[in-house]
């Protein structure tokens, strides 16, 4: 099968490696030269992926069986052009193109199926933000509506912030929509990703749940198994399940929830291998979110998802402006027991840019703060020089 891969960043990079392990033919796609994905695959194409008509063209070059959206700055109502012609988007088209905008995606869950949200609005200047702050109240959340890893999200307090979070959202804004949603701030004990997987001719999979911690808006630690009941496990299970059904298609799901005292708040989805499931990396799984991502995607059937260990990730920062990054202390971690990393291979470097990930593991008795403590210490032992 030939896969055209749109977005060539990690997590793309460990997709084209699972594919590249069954013998898949793989072609990476993102704006730029020589991005990570691009370094393993069997070709590339680097384009602006909101220009449609150049979208149109690498698809008519390579004409490939999937189309596999790996971000969200994408022309994705083209997708459903591209399924006409037997093209199979990855999950499908609408949870695609839902998925790349926070607005279709909140609506679908909050208005459509019925989940429980923190309360939002959307605004479109800074007065329409200052009205839907008043409506929602402070402390509020401000978001693009397109963005990844946390880019442009910032927390009202004041009267003060207002504009400076309209500002930071815009600027850190993916794609041509001027656009934010605000969210009421959801008082959580802790947050969870639930890796979903749907198939095609078999019943949906879950992995064990996945907490996380955050640092301007991006994660910085991950693992696995995260602390939640029984009751709240089936009730994000069961969001999960109805909103993934709802979006069509097969594939690999991230889905976050926030754990509060009054139970479980729908928060984001990505249609896709997410960040903080870089910790299956370190072996916690049968399978790795990477590998179970294209095997739903080829209609492979996966009989179960076993956790086998306990795991942790943390990620490598990078501090500084760099046209050709180098790393010291590889060799500290590299020694270390139960611990792995992965170097991304981002060909520049900026201020907090992720450029690494440490990954740990221990038996399924090992308390996790310990593990998460060592996964911590082994991404400080590298350094990510200018």
């Amino acid at each position: 099968m030939k896969i055209l891969l749109l977005g060539s960043g990690e997590l793309g990079k460990e997709f084209v490696i699972a594919a590249q392990r069954i013998g898949q033919t793989v072609i990476a796609v993102d704006s730029y030269e020589n991005a990570p994905a691009m370094q393993v695959a069997h070709g590339f194409e680097v384009i602006n992926m909101l220009d449609g008509e150049a979208l149109d063209r690498i698809v008519a070059k390579h004409q490939p069986d999937f189309i596999v959206p790996e971000i969200e700055a994408i022309r994705t109502e083209r997708f459903y052009d591209y399924e006409k012609q037997g093209i199979t988007v990855v999950p499908s088209a609408k949870a695609a193109n839902f998925t790349m905008n926070r607005k279709a995606i909140r609506d679908l869950a909050a208005k459509d199926l019925g989940l429980k949200t923190a309360n939002y609005r959307y605004a479109t200047t800074a007065e329409e933000l200052t009205k839907a702050v008043a409506e929602v109240g402070m402390p509020c959340v401000v978001k693009p509506l397109m963005s990844s890893s946390g880019k442009g999200q910032s927390t009202i307090k004041t009267s003060d912030d207002i504009l400076k979070a309209w500002q930071y959202a815009v600027d850190g804004s993916r794609g041509d929509v001027v656009e934010v949603i605000v969210e009421a701030f959801v008082k959580f004990n802790s947050e969870i990703t639930l890796l979903t997987v749907t198939q095609n001719n078999n019943p949906t999979l879950f992995c064990a749940p996945i907490g996380h911690r955050q640092e301007r808006g991006d994660y910085q630690e991950s693992w696995q198994p995260a602390l939640i009941s029984d009751k709240d496990l089936y009730e994000a299970q069961d969001m999960a399940e109805k909103v993934t059904e709802a979006l069509g298609g097969a594939g690999l799901f991230g889905v976050e929830f926030f754990l509060a005292d009054d139970g479980v708040y729908f928060s984001e989805l990505s249609p896709r291998p997410h960040d903080t499931g870089m910790v299956t990396l370190a072996g916690t799984q049968n399978f790795n979110e990477f590998e179970l991502h294209l095997r739903a995607i080829l209609s492979l059937p996966i009989f179960e998802i076993k956790l086998e260990k306990v795991g942790a990730s943390a990620v490598i920062l990078a501090s500084e402006n760099s046209e050709n990054p180098s790393f010291t202390g590889i060799e500290k971690i590299a020694g270390l027991s139960k611990t792995d990393f992965r170097i991304f291979g981002k060909p520049t470097s900026r201020p907090y840019r992720r450029m690494g990930v440490a990954l740990v593991n221990d038996s399924l008795e090992t308390p996790i703060d310990i593990v998460v403590e060592k996964a911590k210490k082994a991404a400080s032992l590298i350094t990510v020089h200018p």
